[in-house]
């Protein structure tokens, strides 16, 4: 096959050449965690299926190496972006809205990584090196988080035009990242010293999770106003569509991880939290099912008008994966069969999402449609 060269790096511009095109750093978006995330939840999704199949933990062990390694290669090319490329970085958080609402994927790929890490890798990589990563990955998520909720909010009422009748999914982002943190932080709370510590964790959780699911839901009727009014969003923005089950989702899995929590952390309570959690989970699995309908239905019309490949195809991913999650913590709890069936019918939807939509990615970027 005959190649291409590649033009030089010219001063002022700094980049990586690749075969027949050049590796632009400057179009490194935070979006691109949305790939970390879906491959992260894929290994997460694999280890809580109700379910002991040959192979499923080697894969998810694979899948969690990968998510790994994907992280700190877009950390690293993430700070070359900020290093060379501040006007652009600049621009995508402060003058672009449509970008900077993927500010609220950074923290969730942490967050997600870390928890795999614990879950999945430990057998690898010993249990206390393990929590320690985790521990690291979780702090620093649920602050990104937390600050990426305040103030991406902030720019939207002081910076940046808006108009909500062109509201999409993609504006839900931030809000989800608390709730991202709220589910995953319960799985250290066995790791810390009885008592205060414990306590401390399990509440503040709960606090996160409230914090990002009540933001959520402002923001939802919003995200429902702009879609009835300008339709469905252009076809490579559909994709967007399967957003909407990521606080769902998710919280359906912090509820029922809260639950496991609180048998350390707040037995006073556990029966309680044990309670809500199916009942909360139930009702809003219930709607995640609809949505999902109502997503697949759209997309299968978007395929049918050629829907062009973007990095939105991995909205496929790290939703469905929360559903996983979610189905999964609801099955152990409930000791209901088909719940359990669910969860494993749509882990199996996932793998099949991140698998195309990983095979997409390296295509696009072979071949310079992406990073251009």
């Amino acid at each position: 096959m005959a190649t291409v060269t590649a033009p030089s790096t010219t001063a002022g511009t700094p980049g990586a050449t690749l075969t027949g095109f050049r590796l632009d750093l400057g179009q490194l978006g935070p979006n691109w965690y949305a790939a970390v995330m879906g491959t992260a939840i894929t290994a997460n999704g694999a280890a809580a299926l109700p379910l002991h199949l040959p192979g499923l933990i080697g894969f998810a062990q694979l899948v969690w190496a990968l998510s790994l390694a994907m992280l700190l290669t877009l950390v690293a090319g993430r700070a070359v972006h900020f290093l060379r490329h501040r006007e652009s970085a600049r621009a995508m958080l402060l003058d672009n809205p449509a970008t900077a609402v993927f500010y609220g994927c950074p923290p969730m790929a942490l967050l997600a990584v870390g928890y795999g890490t614990l879950a999945v890798g430990a057998p690898l990589i010993g249990s206390s090196a393990a929590v320690a990563i985790d521990a690291v990955l979780w702090t620093v998520g649920t602050v990104y988080a937390v600050v990426v909720a305040a103030g991406i909010p902030f720019l939207m009422l002081t910076r940046h035009r808006l108009s909500a009748l062109e509201a999409n999914p993609t504006w839900a982002l931030p809000a989800v990242a608390p709730v991202v943190a709220g589910a995953l932080g319960p799985a250290l709370v066995p790791h810390l010293p009885e008592g205060a510590a414990r306590a401390g964790m399990f509440y503040a959780c709960l606090a996160l999770l409230g914090a990002g699911l009540i933001g959520t839901l402002v923001m939802l009727p919003i995200v429902f106003t702009g879609l009835v009014h300008s339709k469905l969003p252009s076809l490579v923005l559909t994709p967007s569509l399967f957003l909407v089950l990521g606080p769902l989702g998710q919280s359906t899995t912090a509820v029922n991880q809260l639950a496991d929590a609180a048998k350390l952390a707040a037995p006073d309570l556990a029966t309680t939290v044990l309670h809500l959690a199916v009942l909360y989970g139930v009702v809003v699995m219930g709607f995640a099912l609809l949505w999902l309908a109502v997503a697949a239905v759209a997309n299968l019309r978007a395929w049918r008008a050629e829907m062009p490949f973007a990095m939105t195809w991995w909205a496929f991913t790290f939703p469905v994966g929360t559903m996983v999650t979610g189905a999964a913590g609801l099955a152990r709890h409930t000791g209901f069969g088909p719940i359990g069936g669910l969860a494993v019918g749509l882990w199996v939807l996932l793998v099949l999402a991140w698998g195309v939509a990983s095979v997409r990615t390296v295509a696009a970027v072979a071949d310079g449609r992406l990073l251009r």
